[in-house]
């Protein structure tokens, strides 16, 4: 087999690819065994026919593409092997010529991974906000842990901000109901914006027995984007009494004999919390700069397909009905050409992302672990409420191993660039960000600035 690779840009190549018959004895032999076990030829067993009474019976055609179609992929494969050429997406394969008996040829056009000047971690600065935690912070941790342990008192008055109330509801367009805003006896704290728009307001004045009706704009389901008419019915009312912050309360609550040791460790884990929000930031900010400061030729096919994909998502919430989904941005003060233009914007930054944290992972060697990948697995598992094994059985049918291992790779490519980078608080302090991303020591040696790194592995 021959091959060549013609770069026709910095992210598309097209592979010639011309391979001789003597290469494809073993694609004939299998191409005359299918076709054996599928053909009816008198006189001879099922899959026993000789090759040359196959041929004479169906014709030379179906054998040939039957090779071709068989053939195409592996030398494919074989040819980007040897070229070192690392693919992004499915290629464009063209079959130009076939020479019965003499050699195939034929043309891959496929995106590839461009070549991207990595710059030096070290140049990266970011602010990311102050660490401050307030008193008002602290006590409303506290009155959340009271919640807990509080209990429901009913009250006989109008239901005020901050009640529990039972409540039906039930829903209409244009004089239709709506079945799946149907609902009896659902409990709700008023003033928590937890459900539909308006029904706060609604509800509050409003006393057990009592109804009101007002009017909101459905979100999901058969009826988004339009108004309905809602009906909410008040069964009862009752106010949460909560219990004194006092040292019985801590004992109760706690494994601490006072308020005060309470108060101080919730003190704690919310300091860790906004630690924890501050790393987040410093991380995003970091990526912010990194990717600002990085040039980057995008594939056109590869930003093509991460469009279409963000366009079914968000239409397939209003069963792909597109006049449905146009009404919703409407609804929301937005135009579709703004939504495909937002689009656009964020599939190339998406792309933009994942090739230069790609090529980071190249250049520092990254690797990912079983246990890596397990807790990765573990934490999606837990967020879509299914066993780890149900995931993984999930994402194999799916084809998404590789995307989530690619995601723990990236994931620790940019915290080796965290690591490295200079990020102060607001007040100009150095933030100290080893107990989230690890010392700078453990850091692996940084690429020389301007380094040039080749393009990451084939997906």
């Amino acid at each position: 087999m021959k091959s060549t690779v013609e770069h026709l840009s910095p992210t598309r190549v097209r592979i010639n690819v011309e391979v001789p018959f003597d290469e494809l004895k073993p694609n004939f032999d299998r191409a005359y065994k299918k076709l054996a076990a599928q053909v009816r030829i008198p006189g001879f067993r099922p899959g026993k026919a000789p090759a040359r009474v196959i041929e004479s019976r169906i014709g030379r055609a179906p054998i040939l593409d039957e090779v071709v179609n068989e053939a195409i992929p592996a030398k494919y494969m074989e040819a980007i092997t040897e070229g070192e050429v690392r693919t992004l997406g499915q290629p464009n394969i063209e079959v130009t010529k076939l020479e019965d008996g003499d050699h195939i040829a034929f043309t891959a056009e496929v995106d590839i991974r461009p070549d991207i000047t990595i710059p030096a971690f070290g140049e990266l600065s970011v602010t990311v906000d102050d660490l401050e935690l307030a008193d008002d912070e602290v006590n409303e941790q506290l009155d959340e842990l009271r919640a807990r342990f509080g209990t429901l008192t009913g009250v006989e008055r109008a239901a005020e901000n901050g009640d529990f109330v039972s409540i039906d509801l039930a829903a209409t367009v244009d004089g239709q109901e709506v079945e799946e805003a149907k609902t009896s006896g659902l409990s709700y704290e008023v003033g928590s914006g937890e459900m539909i728009e308006g029904i706060d307001e609604a509800i509050t004045g409003t006393s057990a027995g009592e109804s009101a009706t007002f009017t909101t704009k459905l979100v999901a389901g058969e009826f988004a984007g339009q108004d309905a008419e809602v009906t909410v019915t008040v069964n009862s009312v009752k106010v949460r009494e909560l219990p004194e912050p006092d040292d019985e309360f801590a004992q109760l609550a706690s494994e601490f004999d006072t308020i005060d040791e309470l108060k101080s460790d919730l003190r704690e884990r919310l300091t860790r919390v906004k630690k924890m929000q501050q790393g987040v930031q410093a991380r995003d900010k970091v990526l912010e700069a990194l990717l600002e400061v990085t040039e980057v030729p995008l594939p056109e096919k590869v930003v093509e397909s991460e469009v279409e994909v963000r366009k079914h998502d968000a239409v397939h919430t209003f069963d792909h009905d597109e006049a449905k989904f146009e009404e919703f941005l409407t609804s929301q003060g937005q135009t579709l050409e703004q939504f495909n233009t937002d689009v656009q914007e964020e599939a190339e930054k998406a792309v933009k992302t994942q090739l230069v944290l790609d090529s980071i992972a190249d250049a520092e060697n990254v690797n990912v672990d079983d246990n890596e990948l397990t807790e990765r697995i573990i934490y999606q598992a837990q967020r879509f409420g299914i066993s780890p094994d149900e995931y993984v059985q999930r994402a194999q049918q799916s084809g998404q191993l590789g995307a989530i291992f690619a995601d723990v790779r990236r994931g620790k490519a940019l915290a080796s660039v965290v690591r490295l980078a200079t990020v102060t608080d607001a007040s100009g302090n150095a933030v100290d960000l080893e107990e989230l991303f690890g010392p700078r020591e453990a850091a692996q040696e940084e690429p020389a600035a301007n380094a040039p790194v080749e393009d990451a592995e084939s997906k």
